[in-house]
This record gives C-alpha cells, sequence and structure tokens, in this order.
C-alpha cells in the first residue's frame, strides 16, 4: 500500500474505442488509431503531474484475442508503431518503460520490442508508463503460483512472482466508456483501489476528464478497511 505522500499509481482501461468508431461511421482499427493519439496526450499530462509516479494502461487483454482477426493485427501494429515512435522520447522524457502480461502469444516483433525498450528504460526513475499487453489478472495470478513451486503460498511470495512486485499498488483505476466492472483487471493489485467510471468513450476523454478523476480521488478518505 502507497501512503498519502507517494507519488500515485494511476491506471486507465481505455473503453470505448470501437463504439466511437461505430458512431463516427469508421472501422473498429480507427478507434484504436484516435485512442493511441489520445493516449500520447494523457501520458505527457501524467508525466508533468507531480501526484503521479506510475501510470497503467490496459492495451490488450488475454480476452481480446477472441474479437476479429483483422482488428487485432492492427492492434499489435499499432503498438508497435507507438513504441518505435516514443523509443527515444522515453529516455528525453526520464521515463522507464515496462511491460505486464504475457510475451509468448504476441507477435515476435512486438515482444522483442517491448523487451528492447525496458531494458533501454530500466534506470529512469522519474515517471513509469506499465503497458498491460495480452494481459489478466487471473492469467498473472497463475503465472505467479506456477513460480512459486515448492513454496509456501504467502501474500508475499505470492506477490514477489507477480510480473511487477517493485510497482505500488494501484491507487486508482479510470474506465471510461460508461461501463462499470472490473473485468480481470489487476486483482491482486487492485484490492484497495479506488475506482472512477467516466461515461465517455476513451477517444474523447480529455486531460480535463483526468483531473476530475485525479482531484476527487485525492478529496476520497482511504480507510483500508480500518
Amino acid at each position: 500500500m502507497t501512503s498519502p505522500s507517494d507519488p500515485l499509481h494511476i491506471a486507465i482501461i481505455p473503453d470505448g474505442n470501437r463504439r466511437w468508431a461505430a458512431k463516427h461511421l469508421l472501422k473498429p482499427w480507427n478507434g484504436h488509431e484516435k485512442a493511441v493519439e489520445n493516449f500520447r496526450t494523457l501520458t505527457e499530462w501524467c508525466r508533468r503531474d507531480p501526484r503521479v509516479g506510475t501510470l497503467t494502461v490496459w492495451c490488450f487483454s488475454t480476452e481480446n484475442w477472441k474479437r476479429d482477426r483483422e482488428e487485432v493485427d492492427h492492434l499489435m501494429r499499432l503498438l508497435e508503431e507507438y513504441l518505435r515512435q516514443e523509443r527515444k522520447g522515453f529516455l528525453k522524457e526520464k521515463t522507464r518503460l515496462l511491460h505486464s502480461g504475457r510475451r509468448d502469444r504476441i507477435p515476435a516483433t512486438l515482444a522483442t520490442l517491448l523487451e528492447d525498450v525496458t531494458e533501454e528504460t530500466k534506470d529512469q526513475t522519474e515517471f513509469t508508463l506499465n503497458l498491460a499487453v495480452d494481459y489478466g489478472g487471473k492469467d498473472e495470478i497463475l503465472r505467479a503460483i506456477g513460480k512459486l513451486k515448492d513454496r509456501e503460498a504467502t501474500e508475499e511470495s505470492l506477490r514477489s512472482h507477480l510480473d511487477h512486485p517493485e510497482l505500488p499498488d494501484l491507487d486508482l483505476v479510470i474506465r471510461t466508456s460508461g461501463e462499470q466492472r472490473t473485468s480481470n483487471f489487476f486483482l491482486w493489485q487492485s484490492a484497495y483501489a479506488e475506482w472512477a467510471f467516466v461515461d465517455t468513450f476513451f477517444p474523447d476523454f480529455t486531460t480535463d476528464d483526468l483531473a476530475k478523476s485525479v482531484n476527487d480521488f485525492s478529496a476520497r478518505a482511504r480507510r483500508f478497511g480500518s
């Protein structure tokens, strides 16, 4: 758990991209393209706000493989393009990149790129961007249990085998598009997170919306079960 003085770990479930595209009579991946543009702006806002230390964004879930193959291929290419375009900027902006999720099912070129940029930025400490790609909360916990082998399962031992045990637990999770469910998102790390459900589709989710969510969070009294 974080203390009130620690930088916040904020997560975004960027929901509504396909519905935004349908509303504008576009292909589903056009919604994802617009979402990437918006994601850049929101990431920059988080970097500049001293309250925020880590931003986690759910880019592709373990369940998203059920989608149309053409859409999945577009999503994977978008992620690669984003990383190639932002690669130098991560170092310039002193941003550490992390990846949560599986690497054995995504395209090899994307997996290698994620690994390379993670290695290049590992010493950056001012801001952390954690991309959840082929990620599911149940899958992460099952993978962690598998790594325990013969060790006793305790909170400490299991946590140590999560994808990034060094990251603080989530403080605030924002889900766009009006959906009000957790959908298998970082089940362990969100145990005491505050949630904000926003009606806006993610491509239309602005920095003003983000600021409001963070400000509202800052006004909440967190009791952590006490």
